[in-house]
């Protein structure tokens, strides 16, 4: 006799992202409960369950969905604002001045559901966020039924949000103790930098995580200029003095690390840092390039992470993974550096496991929840069909992606989406546009 299942999902190819990064080739995965009952050959998979619900079929693939390990999803509504300015420029004339101007729980609310439907469309269903109004940020990330990191920002200056970091780091435990324990949501403290925010809120921003057992995550060595100021203020290198103060472990995932050297990336990997390694967004604003193949010799958990869409200028994976693995042959002057499977590995399993959610995401395997992503391959530009990673990092883009499944919830199907309102989420920043472009030109 046969089990029920909620969802049996079929595909020609399911990238499982095991230990062996198996491919199951004809395959079906069975989804009862929010979870993966089965993956294995379809025959067998049908053989044993049976299903109301049966979707996918020929010409799809299957794989786990993407984790995005950096982003600020509220700028999506300062995509091209201003472009082609370095960092400091950029952050100090544009968007920090844009960002005291129009920040309220209203424009964060309705910015992160055009964010999540944009990485929604693009397979990725969980990210690592670092803004403010982190309430929002939760309740619309849940709703929209995408998993995510939401970091409480901590700075040592004022915005419309605290006027001093001891009001940072109250508002940021307040938020911790309401969604702790959250299924789809998981609480974060997120100091800006080493440059924002002084050793000792970097300290109380770590002694407030290991209080409550919550991720850190910060930006690390993303410009030159960052280091010089760093060596300026405390005579050290900005890996360097965070491990000074007691503030590395594998509680941390690391934005950028462009400018670090080999001693700092031996921290980090003692330590067990993880890194959002966002070469769009450095490569964008010139801000160099991360040792990326380096850092992986070292056995430091590289990540990917898009960045926020006002320096990107778009919150898809599959063109950062494309990108990456690009640039980092050139770097490398090896073809082999950084190959499909790897580059797979990091957006997928080990993105989850950086976030401390691998033992529930990240990988189609018995007993995870069910975060599966079906990319439509009846494409000109995906065919013929050699090797599906190699389609996965190289061809594939965002277009591609037809269905979108977070613990066990179809959320996007024929790249509709099911879970929100999509003609009213592109309305609102329609009409948000307006506004910010009236208020810039008058």
């Amino acid at each position: 006799m046969k089990s029920n299942a909620d969802i049996i999902i079929r595909a020609d190819h399911i990238l499982t992202m095991d230990d062996d990064l198996a491919v199951i080739e004809t395959g079906a995965v069975a989804v009862k409960d929010g979870r993966i009952a089965a993956a294995g050959p379809a025959d067998e998979i049908v053989a044993r369950y049976e299903s109301p619900k049966v979707i996918g079929g020929k010409g799809f693939v299957a794989f786990p969905g993407l984790v995005n390990t950096h982003t600020h999803s509220p700028m999506v509504y300062f995509r091209g604002l201003a472009d082609d300015l370095p960092l400091k420029e950029w952050l100090e004339k544009h968007v920090w001045p844009a960002e005291e101007k129009w920040l309220s729980p209203e424009f964060v609310g309705d910015a992160v559901e055009l964010a999540c439907l944009e990485m929604i469309k693009s397979g990725i269903t969980a990210f690592n966020d670092m803004y403010f109004y982190g309430d929002r940020i939760a309740a619309t990330a849940k709703e929209i039924g995408m998993r995510a990191v939401v970091g409480a920002g901590i700075l040592d200056f004022p915005t419309r949000t605290a006027q001093t970091p001891a009001e940072y780091l109250e508002k940021a435990e307040s938020f911790i103790r309401d969604w702790k324990g959250d299924g789809f949501i998981t609480p974060c403290v997120a100091p800006h930098s080493a440059y924002a925010c002084s050793p000792d809120t970097l300290r109380k921003a770590k002694t407030l995580s290991e209080a409550h057992g919550v991720p850190l995550h910060i930006h690390i060595s993303e410009t030159e200029w960052e280091v010089a100021h760093l060596m300026a203020l405390h005579r050290t290198r900005p890996v360097t003095f965070l491990d000074s103060i007691g503030f590395l472990d594998k509680s941390v995932t690391a934005a950028h690390c462009v400018w670090i050297e080999d001693e700092e990336i031996d921290i980090l990997a003692k330590k067990g840092v993880a890194v959002s390694h966002c070469v769009e967004s450095n490569l964008k604003l010139a801000s160099g390039f991360a040792p990326v193949v380096p850092m992986l010799a070292e056995g430091i958990r590289v990540t990917f992470g898009t960045d926020g869409a006002a320096s990107n200028n778009d919150l898809s994976l599959l063109s950062e993974m494309g990108t990456a693995a690009k640039v980092h042959k050139a770097l490398a002057k090896d073809p082999t550096a950084l190959g499909a499977r790897q580059v797979a590995l990091m957006a997928t399993r080990w993105g989850a496991e950086a976030l401390g959610m691998g033992d529930r995401t990240g990988s189609i395997q018995q007993g995870k929840d069910a975060d599966i992503v079906l990319a439509d391959i009846r494409k000109p530009h995906l065919a013929p069909m050699y090797d599906v990673y190699s389609h996965l990092v190289y061809s594939m883009n965002a277009a591609d992606i037809d269905t979108v499944i977070v613990g066990g919830k179809i959320i996007l199907q024929g790249r509709r989406l099911l879970s929100g309102d999509e003609d009213e989420i592109l309305r609102k920043a329609s009409s948000w546009c307006e506004k910010i472009r009236s208020a810039n030109t008058a």
